[in-house]
């Protein structure tokens, strides 16, 4: 049996929701973790409340990179700090490319100029295939965005795979498709439980129920970001994270209702949001090559979400009334 030896860790954006969850996992296994968030995410606390006394938490960009890679002198930066979400970036794409491809390049700056830079886990997104017409998706399948995000997303990663050639920074990207869990909230599992919640007897979905999705619960991706990060080589690679399973969406609603014991008239809209892909699923034999094994099934990762949305609004509630 192979033991970890603590590292020091430097994550950008760890006050997110996948940034706190792989904060925690590297807390947990002996890291010595700094954090580097703009603060920008109003449940910051709450999202880092179980760890917040064993990191240390740098308030700011990435224009404060260099500060916090001399504050840190981190083994391994983990690099989740950016956009998430699709639809503002075609309300606004200038701020998205400001978080996406700016904030990359003052990471990289900050990297190329020292002797040994440590070893970056860039994450990025599946949104750089636009709408592939196999599945599921290989890293081999040319990268076509049907959105500002996705335009934004493979632009940071072929700044990344350049600077590993040029400057022999040592980088791996992260292809993330959909991920769900605990402390999401936005997108389309805990907007589903939120609308049920509302209204048990009609569910009114997007789209027409057929698109397909590849669907990770937080946990598994995060052990995927640890362990594929870590081990692929680092020449500027990208390799697909996700569950590696396909799932339409009407699926996911019902089993959405089957877990919160409903049976709402489901009613489709027909319509897409304008850049959402309307197929989605990851070929992950690339990442089982470097150790990537997910284990969480739909459901019990629909549990455990169900769980905490309601144990949030729980609290929620009894704080509005003053109750300790």
């Amino acid at each position: 049996m192979t033991h970890h030896r603590p590292a020091r860790v430097l994550v950008t954006g760890g006050a997110g929701f996948i940034g706190s969850h792989l904060v925690e996992a590297l807390v947990a296994r002996g890291d010595a973790v700094t954090i580097l968030d703009d603060g920008r995410n109003a449940n910051a606390d709450e999202n880092l409340a179980a760890v917040k006394d064993d990191v240390t938490l740098l308030e700011g960009d990435c224009t404060r990179a260099s500060e916090a890679i001399d504050a840190s002198n981190p083994d391994t930066i983990f690099h989740l700090a950016a956009p998430a979400y699709v639809p503002p970036s075609v309300e606004d794409p200038l701020s998205d490319l400001r978080g996406n491809v700016e904030q990359t390049l003052h990471l990289l700056n900050a990297l190329r100029v020292r002797d040994r830079a440590p070893r970056l886990v860039h994450v990025s997104s599946a949104a750089v295939y636009g709408h592939p017409n196999v599945q599921p998706i290989r890293e081999t399948y040319p990268p076509a965005p049907v959105s500002p995000y996705g335009v934004d997303k493979f632009a940071a990663e072929e700044h990344v795979r350049v600077a590993s050639l040029i400057h022999g920074i040592r980088a791996v990207v992260l292809r993330y498709f959909p991920v769900y869990g605990p402390r999401q909230r936005k997108q389309v599992v805990y907007d589903l439980i939120r609308k049920i919640d509302a209204d048990p007897s009609t569910l009114e979905i997007h789209g027409t129920g057929r698109e397909l999705r590849d669907l990770g619960f937080v946990d598994d991706i995060v052990a995927g970001t640890i362990t594929v990060g870590e081990a692929a080589p680092g020449r500027g690679e990208a390799i697909n994270i996700g569950s590696g399973q396909m799932h339409t969406i009407e699926h996911l609603a019902r089993t959405i209702c089957s877990v919160l014991g409903v049976e709402p008239e489901l009613r489709f809209t027909g319509n897409v949001r304008p850049g959402d892909a309307e197929r989605i699923v990851a070929d992950i034999t690339k990442a089982r090559t470097f150790g990537f094994d997910p284990r969480v099934s739909l459901r019990e990762g629909v549990e455990r979400t169900v769980a905490w949305v309601r144990g949030s609004s729980q609290q929620a509630a009894d704080e509005k009334r003053g109750v300790a």
